[in-house]
C-alpha cells in the first residue's frame, strides 16, 4: 500500500500510520538520506524473518539498526570515546558504522558476530519514524541482491510483495551509505557510498 508523505515536514498522522504497521509486525519501505530502505520492528522476531524473506536474504546476512540519535545508539553499541566523537561528527548522515554490540541487541539479530551496524539517516521521515516507534528499525536496502537500489517507491511497492506499507516521499537515490567498521583498533571502510570515506582511510 502506497502512502504519499511530505519529505519535510512529514505529516504526523502518516508517520503514525506507518508506526502502527511496524507495531503490527509489518515490513515497510521508507525513504532515507541515501536510498529507500525496507525495515521492521527490531524486537519482532516474525517481522524480522519476514524482512529477510521479502528481501531474499540469507539468514547470516547482518542488517543495520536505524536509530533516532546517539543516545539511542548507545543502548545497542559500546560507546568508546573515539566512537562517540566519530558519531557526533558524522551523524545524522549517509554512513553506517559497525560497532561492538551491547547485550541489549536481541539475540535473533546478533548472530555469531559481536558487532552491530548503526544508522542515523539525515532524513525527516526516517527520524520521525524511529522517534514515534520509540526503538530502532532493523533495515536493509530496497534492492534485489546484485542490483542497484530502486529509487521509485511505486516500483518498490510492486517489486516486493508482502510489504505492509510504502512511504512515498518522492524519488530516492541509487547510491547507498558508506559503511565504516569502527569495531577494531583502526577504522576500516567496508563499502564506499554517498558518505565521504576519506576521513577513515
Amino acid at each position: 500500500m502506497l502512502v504519499e508523505i511530505n519529505a519535510e515536514p512529514p505529516e504526523p498522522r502518516k508517520i503514525r500510520r506507518a508506526v502502527e504497521a511496524l507495531e503490527a509486525g509489518e515490513v515497510i519501505a521508507y525513504p532515507t538520506d541515501t536510498v529507500y530502505g525496507l525495515g521492521c520492528d527490531l524486537f519482532n522476531k516474525k517481522a524480522v524473518d519476514r524482512l529477510y524473506k521479502i528481501r531474499g536474504l540469507d539468514a547470516d546476512k547482518k542488517l543495520a539498526f536505524v536509530c533516532s540519535d546517539i543516545a539511542d545508539v548507545a543502548r545497542y553499541a559500546v560507546m568508546h570515546d573515539n566512537v562517540y566523537r566519530v558519531l557526533k561528527e558524522f551523524l545524522p548522515g549517509p554512513y553506517c558504522f559497525i560497532l561492538e554490540a551491547t547485550r541489549e541487541v536481541p539475540k535473533m539479530v546478533h548472530l555469531a558476530r559481536k558487532t552491530v551496524g548503526v544508522r542515523i539517516p539525515n532524513h525527516p521521515v526516517t527520524l520521525a519514524l524511529v522517534r514515534e516507534l520509540g526503538r530502532p528499525i532493523i533495515s536493509t536496502t530496497a534492492a534485489r541482491s546484485g542490483q542497484e537500489p530502486n529509487p521509485d517507491p511505486q516500483e518498490i511497492d510492486a517489486e516486493f510483495p508482502g510489504l505492509g506499507l510504502v512511504l512515498d516521499a518522492g524519488a530516492g537515490g541509487i547510491v547507498p551509505t558508506t559503511v565504516v567498521d569502527l569495531s577494531g583498533a583502526d577504522p576500516v571502510v567496508v563499502r564506499e557510498g554517498v558518505g565521504d570515506p576519506s576521513p577513515f582511510q
